[in-house]
Order: structure tokens, then sequence, then C-alpha cells
């Protein structure tokens, strides 16, 4: 018997297996070209299902049958409410697809109070996929014609044009715009930066082949009350890319004041990143307020640049120079708002500041004919950017002016919180001596009240000022004391309402012999001053004794005790307008012939004191002696001029004590 021929694994199959097996091939074929074929009659009618919905919502969008639900998509993925009453077109079918509105309403977002971003009479935005690394959702033009935009940031930072709730971790990112035309009408009220502008703004780039347009953004109108206008130039937003920096330049001006610089984004449309150089001119530097919203201080014509880097809530100013008439200043500021509060840092230096080029004065602003005649500065601290955050301040300078009075090596500590401003401790070398000083203002008002405590040690008398090149009119070791309480915005202010002790005490220095015999007003007096002589006397003690009461100080003890006059004293100074009003007596310790017993009066103003004899006195006793002599005999007229000298020694241990315990 014949074997059949083909096989099954190691056995022979037959024809009718190998058939079989070619027809269950064949089967699974045929199925598998059916799935192939099924799957591709899915995919194909799935497309043209996809087609002709999108055809159908672009033609239910135009015909407005979907307008509904699309706005309500567009407002739930901005995240704010978006209304339109007018046209509303799309064009899907296209590698940029475009959507055209009228009469577009976009209201605030939930993290700020109710009210409207933007109103726009026509948008048009076309939209694109970027390429290259980024391949988000971006806008390659847009377009909007009659918008009035009212931006707004409450003291806190919430601020209607953030895409995101600040409080829920900062901004998302921004779609790049490659291409921007706007004009319109801004409003914006910065309560965080203290700016309110009004006025048309204009933002403007054409595409074009070969070398791309910059951005130009422009502005006029009114801001923080005074006239304004401003520029920025960008880079070319067609080239503006999430993975590099964006360069821009910028010019601000306003009351005479220019602000200008330079500076790059680290990111295209991300402002929580920027690197900048400035620079700022003008005529005061309190006009800069006018366009940073930054309250500084009346000063005459300055010249201010620096650096500012900003990441996310803190930013950094370095090199920040100002300089104005013979002042100059040279700080490091730092700020941190992620709190909400603002928080300062800053560092100070300076080689010469005169209190003469700040103040309303320096600035040629103020009217008062009495101003030029002030020691202590008027220029004004502002309540309101004291109550604005909380500051750490480090000052030193190697000099500063205090109207005739220079201070050396002054430094100082200053912090700030919540309204209540602390300079402690702080100090300055002042007439061969030392000044230390504590300073407490209460800011929570716009009439802030001040605690004051200066201590004067080792003061030379021989340093202040004079005019002639001679031998000094006073030598000697002065101590001295203020603890006083007072209210205002600036040292006049706090000085011409001050309540408090104020002591003075000098131990064993000199006087020129013919001011100290000038109180005696004797001949020879008045020949020692005549001839110029510069011959001086001992003091043994000088103990000067105040009090203050709403701003005038009260001579409690005045006593100069030299070694031929002891000389005492009465009267009062008025802080206010600076005048003093004294009457001094001297009183001889021994035999004066030809003694008119007139005293002496001190006036006029603490940078121009005028020292006179009391006329009236001394013609009057001059009247007597003439008369006398007429009535009986030269002798006695000669007689009525001899002072018998009763005056003793100043008991100077005893004042010292007393002075000692009347202060803090």
């Amino acid at each position: 018997m014949r074997k059949p021929t083909g096989s099954l694994g190691n056995r022979d199959t037959t024809p009718a297996v190998d058939w079989y097996f070619q027809q269950r091939n064949w089967c699974a074929a045929m199925k598998r070209s059916l799935v192939v074929r099924r799957v591709a009659g899915w995919t194909a009618a799935s497309l043209a299902v996809a087609i002709v919905m999108l055809a159908g919502l672009s033609v239910s969008l135009d015909a407005g049958y979907l307008r509904v639900p699309f706005i309500r998509f567009l407002s739930s993925h901005a995240g704010r409410p978006i209304q339109i009453d007018g046209l509303l077109e799309t064009h899907i079918w296209s590698l940029h697809p475009r959507v055209i509105a009228e009469r577009v309403t976009i209201g605030n977002p939930p993290w700020t109070a109710p009210g409207i971003t933007a109103r726009v009479e026509k948008v048009a935005v076309v939209l694109h996929l970027s390429q290259g690394g980024d391949s988000s959702l971006g806008i390659q033009r847009l377009e909007m014609d009659g918008a009035k935009l009212t931006l707004i940031r409450d003291s806190k930072g919430h601020a209607n044009w953030q895409t995101s709730d600040p409080d829920m971790g900062g901004e998302s990112s921004v779609p790049l715009i490659r291409s921007l035309s706007m004009r319109g009408v801004l409003e914006l009220e910065d309560r965080l930066r203290h700016l309110r502008f009004k006025g048309t703004v204009s933002a403007e780039d054409v595409i074009g082949a070969g070398n791309l347009p910059p951005l130009r953004i422009a502005g006029q109108g009114e801001l923080n009350g005074r006239t304004a206008a401003f520029e920025v130039i960008g880079d070319p937003l067609a080239a503006a890319s999430h993975e590099r920096t964006y360069g821009f330049k910028f010019s601000e001006r306003s009351s005479g004041s220019v602000l200008a610089g330079d500076g790059a984004l680290l990111r295209a449309f991300d402002f929580s990143g920027i690197d900048a150089k400035f620079s700022a001119s003008g005529k005061d530097l309190l006009d800069l307020y006018f366009l940073t919203g930054v309250t500084l201080v009346n000063t005459g014509s300055y010249q201010l640049s620096g650096e500012v880097s900003r990441r996310g809530t803190h930013t950094e100013f370095r090199n920040l120079a100002v300089k104005s008439g013979d002042s100059d200043v040279l700080a490091k500021v730092s700020i941190e708002s992620s709190s909400g509060r603002p928080k300062f840092e800053a560092d100070l230096t300076s080689q010469v500041i005169r209190m003469s080029d700040l103040g309303a004065r320096a600035a040629g602003r103020e009217h008062d004919p009495e101003s030029g005649r002030l020691l202590l500065s008027n220029a004004m601290l502002s309540p309101r950017a004291v109550r604005h955050g909380d500051w750490r301040v480090h000052f030193h300078a190697r000099r500063v002016d205090v109207g005739h009075v220079p201070l050396q090596d002054v430094s100082a500590k200053m912090t700030i919180d919540r309204g209540i401003l602390i300079i402690d401790p702080s100090s300055a070398g002042v007439l061969g001596g030392k000044l230390n000083a504590r300073l407490r203002l209460d800011a929570k008002t716009d009439d802030p009240a001040a605690e004051v405590d200066l201590r004067f040690t080792d003061l030379q008398l021989a340093q202040f000022g004079r005019k002639d090149a001679g031998p000094p009119p006073f030598e000697g070791s002065l101590q001295a004391r203020a603890t006083v309480t007072g209210r205002g915005r600036s040292i006049h202010e706090v000085a011409a309402s001050a309540s408090g002790p104020v002591t003075a005490v000098l131990v064993h220095g000199a006087i020129r012999a013919s001011l100290a015999e000038l109180t005696g007003i004797d001949l020879r007096a008045l020949g020692l001053m005549l001839t110029k002589n510069k011959q001086a006397t001992g003091i043994r003690c000088l103990i000067a004794s105040f009090q203050a009461h709403d701003g005038t100080l009260e001579a409690q003890r005045l006593v100069i005790d030299t070694d031929p006059v002891l000389i005492t004293g009465e009267g009062q100074l008025h802080l206010d307008t600076e005048t003093p009003d004294f009457t001094l007596r001297g009183h001889p310790k021994g035999l004066r012939l030809f003694r008119l017993r007139a005293p002496v009066s001190v006036r006029g103003t603490l940078l121009h004191p005028e020292v006179s004899l009391q006329a009236r006195n001394a013609v009057a006793q001059t009247a007597e002696a003439v008369a006398l002599g007429a009535a009986l005999t030269p002798l006695a007229a000669v007689l009525a001029f001899v002072d018998p000298g009763l005056a003793k020694d100043a008991d100077c241990a005893s004042l010292q004590e007393a002075a000692a315990a009347s202060a803090p």
C-alpha cells in the first residue's frame, strides 16, 4: 500500500489536508483585510464626520446658532465674563484660524472687585501653532479698534489684567503675540505703585519680509494729576519667544522730569523677570512721583541713575546714584512684596549731604520770606510713604551739613514697622565732640508724633564758625542734652511744637574778655572791643537749663561764671520763628569805675543773632548821674558810676547737679 504524500508535522498529508490548510490561511487573510478595510472606513467616516461637524460648527457659529455656547467656552477658558453684542465671525478652514467680534465686553476676574476690564468696538484674532521647540498655541495677530481699557490693581497686588489668581501661585504663561495693533483709551489705577493714568494709548507693528519691525507703544494723558507722555520700543514680536529674552527701551516725561532706560524681559510676555538700567533728571526729585508713584523729597535740579532687577515678588535696585546741588547718595535697595505689604531693605552711603539742598526752598517752591532765616531743616517727610511699607535702612555719610554746623562720620539705623519710624542708634561727630540721637516718629496719622533724645558730649566751642581768623570768642568742652516731644513732618515743625527739658553744661573754659565785660558795660570793656583786643578770661562754669513748652524754650537757669564777671540771664527762644529773646546781666566781682548797669539783649534769629545794649536803661542811668552831679558836686556824679563789686563766684557744683537732675 502506497503512503500518502505531504506532511503535517512529521506526518505525511493528503492533498485534501493541504487544501484545508490553504483555505484556512486564505480565510485568515481575508479577515485581516476586512479588519483593515473596516478601520480605514471608520477612520474615513470619523474624519468625514469631524469635517462635517467643523464645517457645521463654523456655519452654525457664523449663523449664530452656537453663539451662546461658544461665548461660554471663551469665558470659561479666560476665567472672566465675556460678552459679545455685535458680529461674531469665525474662519477655521485655514492654517491660521481667525475670529472677528464686535462690541466685546470683558469683565474683571474673580480675584478683583466686579467691574469691566475692557470694552472693544472690534477685535480680530489670528491664531497659529508655534513651530520649533515651542508648540503652544499662539496669536499670529491681534487687532483692537476703539478699545477702552480700565486697569486696576489694589494695594495687595490683585490686578484685573492678571491671567490667574496671584494668591494661588502667581501668573500663568501668556500666549505669544506675533503682531499687535491697538488704539484706544486707557484708565489705570495702581494702588500698589501709587499710579493713576488717564489718556490715549496706541500699539503698532507691521509684518514684513526681511528686517522685522519693532513694537512701538505710545501714550499721552494725565499721570498722577500731571500731563505726561511715554513711549516703549520693543523687539520685533515676530521673533519673540518664551525661550529667550525680550529687549525694550522706554522714556517718560512729566512735570519737567525725564525718565528713560533700556532692559529686557527674561522671557517674552513674562513680567516676573526683568533686568533694566535707567536714568532720570529734572528740576525737583519729588516730581518723579508723577512718573513712578514713589514719594521722595523736594530737591533742586537732580540727576539719578541705577539698575533694577525683578525676580517674581523680589525687586532689587543697584548702583542707585542721586545728586542734587552739593549732595550725593549711593544706594542699594531691595523690595519683597510676597506678603502683600512691601518690605524694604536699603544701604545708603554719601560723601556730602547739605540739608539746604533738601526741602521746598531748595526746589524753589517755598514762598515764605521767613524760610531763609531758618536754621532747622523744613524738608518734609511723607507720612503716607512711611505707612506704605516696612523698612530697614543703614545710613553712612562722611559729612552732613545742618545749617552752618557740619556733622562728621554720620551713622544711623532706621526701621519702619506699621507706620512707626525709629532711628536708633545714630551717631555723628560734631564740633570735635560726639552726638548720639534717638528718634521715634508715629506716622499713623498725617500729623506725626515725635519723641527726640539728643546727647552732645565734649563739644568744642572753639570750633563754632566765625568770620575772623583770630582766636575764638569761646573755648571749652560743652555737654548738652535735649529730650523733647513734638508733632510735625520736618525737623523744624517738630521743634516748633516741642515740649521737654534742654540742658547745657560747660566747665573750665575761656571767653574773650571783651565779650565777658561787655555785659558789665564799663569803659575798659568798650576799649577792648574798639581796639580788637583778643584777651581771654577764664570761665569757671556755664549752666543753661531750659524747659520747652509748645515750641517755646523758657530759661530756667542761665549762668556764666567768668573770672571778672558773673553773668546771669533770662528769656525765651521761640522755635517756630527761631527767634531768641534773652536778657543778660553782668555782676562784676570787683570794683568797676564808670559802669553802666544796663542789661544786654540777644535778639535776631538763630542764624543771625543780634546783641545790643538796652539803650533806654543806659540813657536813664546817665540822666540820673547828670542830674545828681548838677544838684550836688562833680564828685557825686563820678560816684554814681562806681559799682562796689558785690558779686560772688557761682556755686558751680550745685548748679551742675541741679542741671543734671533736670535732664532725664
